[in-house]
């Protein structure tokens, strides 16, 4: 199939989904504005072509329609994948691409439509317009839903679980670590998540059980505006020494990263957290998890069978499910064999690739 993917060629997303194609031997163009060609553009497959539309995103989103109408005409794509409903979407439905497959991502419905009027009528225009759309997530289409009622098809974005597995030898024999890898924006919970460890660290000291807090660590990876504030409170509780912020971690290097935990924490605020990957991710690799019930996280954990979820935002329920999967290794070591076996089942990415792959040959017939 000769497949166009309309979207921000910097989103590693769409890396993994166009690089997926090419794989499979399918000719691949990613088609973006201008300013949304530069990151990552040495992570493509070699065969995968990249095209920089003139005009740069947000004004590109209505400038660029008449020069993407041609391209998409001369090329005679078989199959146009739009991604992101709100700006992409825009641009897609002003070309006239109303045969492509729309997929949308999470903040696009979640967020974006309820800014004001303008943005909800947008949004609704464009949910309509395509012939075809697609959510990752059950939870997400649901939400879509309540903007416009269509059908939505179910594209889970999964992991690839040849990388994503229980490797041995990277726990430190002498820490028990919770760790955390998400961006560091307010949205995702981080301060909640470290101030319910601030409390599970005081419970176990007044527990007697001194030994074990001398043992516990928390690791936070990744970058964003939150770093600073999230470092004076780390500082303001003489955490400095049981909790870091270890910067950002090349995607390669996460299968390393996950099997270091002892547990892996999520604790999002907003329910723009419409997939939970970074939950799926550490699943894979047998690590329990402790996650708010933010959407995505609801949709992909099972309470007390892969992890255990708490509400967003409450602390003390973060620091006490926190201590259960700490103070219980029979519970994680349940949960850690129960985790691999629903990602495998569920979100193993070549079956999702298969998935999205008979979409497009149903779209080509």
């Amino acid at each position: 199939m000769k497949i166009a993917f309309i979207s921000a060629a910097k989103s590693i997303h769409i890396v993994r989904w166009a690089n997926a194609m090419a794989k499979r031997n399918h000719d691949v163009t990613v088609i973006s504005c201008a300013n949304d060609v530069d990151d990552n553009i040495g992570l493509y497959e070699k065969s995968v072509r990249i095209v920089a539309l003139k005009y740069g995103a947000p004004f590109g989103y209505y400038l660029n329609a008449s020069q993407l109408k041609k391209i998409v005409k001369r090329e005679k794509f078989d199959v146009v994948n739009v991604h992101y409903a709100s700006g992409y979407g825009t641009l897609g439905r002003r070309a006239k691409l109303k045969s492509a497959l729309l997929n949308i991502w999470g903040s696009d419905v979640y967020e974006f439509p309820y800014q004001s009027s303008f943005k909800m009528n947008l949004i609704k225009k464009n949910l309509n317009y395509y012939d075809y759309a697609a959510s990752t997530s059950k939870c997400m289409a649901k939400q879509a839903e309540k903007l416009v009622k269509r059908d939505y098809r179910i594209t889970p974005f999964g992991v690839d679980t040849e990388k994503f597995k229980p490797v041995s030898g990277f726990k430190p024999k002498d820490k028990i670590i919770f760790g955390t890898v998400k961006t560091l924006s307010p949205k995702y919970g981080i301060a909640d998540t470290v101030n319910a460890f601030i409390k599970l660290n005081k419970r176990l000291i007044d527990e007697g059980k001194a030994d074990l807090a001398d043992k516990l660590y928390y690791e936070i990876y990744g970058k964003g505006e939150l770093k600073d504030e999230l470092q004076s409170l780390i500082n303001e509780n003489g955490m400095q020494d049981k909790i870091t912020l270890c910067g950002y971690v090349d995607n390669n290097l996460l299968p390393e990263i996950y099997n270091r935990f002892t547990v892996g924490n999520s604790n999002s605020i907003s329910n723009s957290e419409s997939f939970g990957v970074a939950a799926v991710e550490a699943m894979a690799c047998g690590i329990p998890v402790q996650v708010s019930d933010a959407d995505g996280f609801a949709e992909v954990v099972q309470d007390g069978v892969t992890g255990l979820i708490a509400p967003k935002g409450d602390i003390d329920a973060i620091a006490d499910n926190m201590y259960k999967l700490l103070t219980d290794k029979a519970l994680r070591d349940n949960m850690s064999q129960a985790a691999v076996n629903r990602v495998k089942q569920l979100y193993d990415w070549e079956s999702n690739v298969d998935l999205m792959e008979n979409i497009y040959t149903e779209i080509c017939n």
